[in-house]
């Protein structure tokens, strides 16, 4: 019997939740189940990782230890090589601690993980792992076990270009669209979401493992392009047919996931614990930051000269740094990343920032752009930047930005080479916000609401709901009011042996196995993505 579910919705906020379940004029009540759960369980707000970035915060919730322990910080790592940088994804090969997944598996339990970002090529596991943020033509050489595939192939209604990731679509995110334009992109994200679900009810329904978890991303998506028709504070019923028929097609969304949680609660029975958390919220960016412009400016880095022909000016509308590598000491990377890289002195880069140098840089240009202002209220647009021993403690912190930036709006920053630096969206786009969910429901489980979690909890009360030992080296905890007395004195929590370096080479496939064909495949993705230049 299933023990425990882990149901992921990326993005999930209460700034949309609450009104969804809730009687609204001409809408109705759009997620009457999650409203129920929420009524009966223990819920709150889920405090993020210190960026709060799809691939560091859901590889969080998979390990129980935060990015400076577990070294994934965005969707794609550099090698600075001196006159030139290379780009290229992250994947399970680089985290640095086992997984839940492997955990549960080596304590004898079975376990079903679908979809989750960075998770393949996959690690061997008591049960089925499906990872997400793959091409389709790869799902099932990126399965485990790959024999799995033949099973969902089966699946009636199975498309596996709907299931998979498309790269091409969600590099479009950020691009400002019109409703009906928009209309035609939400219509397309629908039914990835539909296909997860699929797999996701025959396996929980046929494999009753010990652990399932899944996670659905349509949430994260939309909310970054259709903003504008989700915020209670945006909202405007007088708005355009277009606009109107956007938010009707966005309601029939989260109709259908929370009828998938419905389902999937129903399939796992009454006994199972039944979690549910995001790995971020959301708020609205007005705020365009072009910070590697800013940079320029302040003599931090150099631009690549421009010939004026096409290709220069692609490379300079790209999305990733596209600089004099011989001459630049420090870069934001990615939009992503909200982080600043300041590059040290080596063979390969003779002209970086010495060790003794180094924190009198870095507090000078900490100074620096905190002077940044918008020029249409004169307010800083840098709200707090971090440094990495503040935000990525841990044995792979080196391997983060230097400084994180939080701007005002909690926006992402943009790297191209445009002027002027600070610009106003006509119309806010939805970003990430530190603030995500937390609901639990279950024998045992308090009903309080209001409660105030950690990422990391989410792996640690995973654990204890499984019966597991919780490793020591886990940075969470299990909250003292999430269950009542009776069940916490017959089910206390264990405290088990660290595992911190136990991940290291534990996935089913080394670098060295990538074939010509995926390599190439992920450089493509890249140039989608627009991180490398074509």
């Amino acid at each position: 019997m299933t023990q425990t579910v882990l149901i992921g919705l990326d993005g999930a906020t209460f700034t949309v939740l609450d009104g969804f379940m809730k009687d609204q004029p001409g809408e109705g009540v759009v997620m009457p189940f999650l409203a129920r759960m929420i009524e009966t369980g223990y819920s709150g707000t889920l405090a993020s990782t210190a960026h709060p970035l799809t691939p560091p915060a859901w590889t969080t919730v998979c390990t129980g230890r935060t990015p400076g322990a577990h070294g994934i910080y965005d969707f794609v790592r550099f090698e600075d090589l001196g006159d030139d940088v290379f780009f290229t994804l992250y994947d399970a090969r680089d985290i640095r601690v086992e997984t839940i997944w492997q955990i549960a598996s080596h304590a004898g339990k079975t376990i079903a993980s679908l979809n989750f970002p960075m998770m393949s090529p996959p690690p061997e596991v008591r049960g089925a792992l499906v990872p997400g943020f793959v091409s389709w033509k790869h799902l099932r050489r990126n399965m485990y076990p790959q024999a799995l595939f033949d099973r969902i192939k089966a699946i009636p209604g199975f498309d596996a270009k709907e299931l998979s990731w498309d790269f091409e679509r969600e590099g479009q995110i950020g691009d400002v669209m019109e409703d009906s334009e928009l209309y035609r992109w939400v219509e397309n994200h629908l039914p990835r979401d539909r296909q997860w679900f699929n797999i996701a009810r025959t396996l929980l329904e046929e494999d009753d493992p010990d652990l399932f978890a899944v996670m659905l991303d349509g949430t994260d998506k939309i909310q970054h392009q259709a903003w504008h028709v989700l915020d209670p504070e945006l909202w405007d019923p007088a708005k355009g047919e277009d606009a109107r028929a956007v938010r009707a097609l966005v309601l029939q969304y989260f109709r259908e996931l929370d009828g998938y949680i419905e389902a999937l609660v129903t399939a796992a029975g009454p006994e199972a614990h039944v979690i549910i958390v995001s790995d971020h919220g959301f708020t609205g960016a007005a705020k365009v930051v072009r910070i590697n412009e800013h940079l320029g400016r302040l003599g931090y880095l150099e631009w690549r000269a421009s010939d004026g022909s096409e290709q220069s000016r692609r490379r300079d509308m790209a999305n990733f740094a596209n600089l004099d590598w011989t001459r630049s000491r420090a870069f934001c990377p990615t939009p992503s990343s909200n982080g600043i890289v300041i590059r040290r002195k080596s063979e390969k880069f003779p002209g970086g920032v010495t060790e003794a140098e180094y924190e009198s840089f870095r507090e000078k240009l900490i100074e620096d752009l905190m002077k940044l202002t918008d020029p249409d209220t004169g307010a800083p647009v840098i709200k707090e930047i971090l440094k990495r021993e503040e935000a990525f403690p841990g044995a792979a912190m080196e391997e983060s930005p230097d400084l994180t930036l939080i701007l005002c709006d909690h926006g992402f920053v943009s790297v191209r080479n445009r002027a002027p630096t600070v610009v106003t969206r006509p119309v806010p786009l939805g970003t990430h916000h530190p603030d995500g969910i937390f609901v639990m429901t279950g024998p045992g489980v308090e009903n309080r609401s209001g409660q105030h979690l950690s990422i990391v909890d989410t792996t640690a009360i995973m654990a204890h709901a499984l019966g597991l030992e919780i490793p020591a080296d886990f940075e969470g905890r299990v909250p003292a009011t999430l269950y009542d007395p009776d069940w916490r004195a017959e089910n206390p929590v264990r405290i088990g042996a660290a595992r911190a370096e136990a991940g290291a080479g534990a996935v089913s496939t080394s670098k060295e196995d990538a074939s010509a064909e995926q390599k190439e495949e992920m450089l493509a993705q890249l140039r989608l993505l627009g991180y490398i230049e074509d």
